[in-house]
Protein backbone atom coordinates (compact mmCIF):
# COMPACT_ATOMS: atom_id res chain seq x y z
CA UNK A 1 0.00 0.00 0.00
CA UNK A 2 2.73 2.13 0.52
CA UNK A 3 4.14 1.52 -2.56
CA UNK A 4 0.83 2.60 -4.07
CA UNK A 5 0.47 6.03 -2.37
CA UNK A 6 4.18 6.63 -3.45
CA UNK A 7 3.24 6.08 -6.75
CA UNK A 8 0.27 8.48 -6.33
CA UNK A 9 2.19 10.91 -4.99
CA UNK A 10 5.00 11.00 -7.47
CA UNK A 11 2.42 11.26 -10.40
CA UNK A 12 0.57 14.25 -8.91
CA UNK A 13 3.81 15.72 -8.73
CA UNK A 14 4.80 15.50 -12.07
CA UNK A 15 1.42 16.39 -13.12
CA UNK A 16 1.11 19.43 -10.63
CA UNK A 17 4.76 20.79 -12.24
CA UNK A 18 3.06 21.08 -15.52
CA UNK A 19 0.14 22.57 -14.69
CA UNK A 20 2.02 25.26 -12.79
CA UNK A 21 5.00 25.50 -14.87
CA UNK A 22 3.91 24.72 -18.80
CA UNK A 23 0.23 25.80 -18.47
CA UNK A 24 0.43 27.42 -22.12
CA UNK A 25 2.10 24.40 -23.63
CA UNK A 26 0.03 22.06 -21.96
CA UNK A 27 -3.22 24.09 -23.53
CA UNK A 28 -1.39 23.31 -26.85
CA UNK A 29 -0.60 20.19 -26.11
CA UNK A 30 -4.50 19.34 -25.14
CA UNK A 31 -5.89 20.63 -28.63
CA UNK A 32 -3.03 18.88 -30.42
CA UNK A 33 -4.16 15.54 -29.11
CA UNK A 34 -7.77 17.27 -30.04
CA UNK A 35 -7.15 17.29 -33.74
CA UNK A 36 -5.26 13.46 -33.61
CA UNK A 37 -7.43 10.77 -35.10
CA UNK A 38 -8.99 8.42 -32.33
CA UNK A 39 -6.74 5.77 -33.75
CA UNK A 40 -3.77 7.62 -33.63
CA UNK A 41 -4.18 8.86 -30.10
CA UNK A 42 -5.37 4.89 -29.15
CA UNK A 43 -1.95 3.35 -30.21
CA UNK A 44 -0.29 6.24 -28.29
CA UNK A 45 -2.12 4.84 -25.03
CA UNK A 46 -1.34 1.37 -25.67
CA UNK A 47 2.57 2.68 -26.19
CA UNK A 48 2.77 4.61 -22.98
CA UNK A 49 0.85 1.98 -21.24
CA UNK A 50 3.87 -0.49 -22.14
CA UNK A 51 6.36 1.50 -21.52
CA UNK A 52 4.85 2.17 -18.29
CA UNK A 53 4.64 -1.65 -17.31
CA UNK A 54 8.30 -2.04 -18.81
CA UNK A 55 9.19 0.53 -16.37
CA UNK A 56 7.57 -1.20 -13.44
CA UNK A 57 8.84 -4.78 -14.37
CA UNK A 58 12.55 -2.72 -14.82
CA UNK A 59 12.58 -0.90 -11.26
CA UNK A 60 11.28 -4.53 -10.14
CA UNK A 61 13.77 -6.51 -11.55
CA UNK A 62 16.30 -4.07 -10.31
CA UNK A 63 15.32 -3.74 -6.89
CA UNK A 64 14.70 -7.47 -6.54
CA UNK A 65 18.51 -7.89 -7.36
CA UNK A 66 19.62 -5.16 -5.13
CA UNK A 67 18.27 -6.46 -2.01
CA UNK A 68 19.44 -10.12 -2.51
Amino acid sequence: MTTLLMAAGVVLVFEGLIFALLPKRLDDLAAFLAQMPVDARRHLGLLALAFGVLLLWLARAIGAKVRV
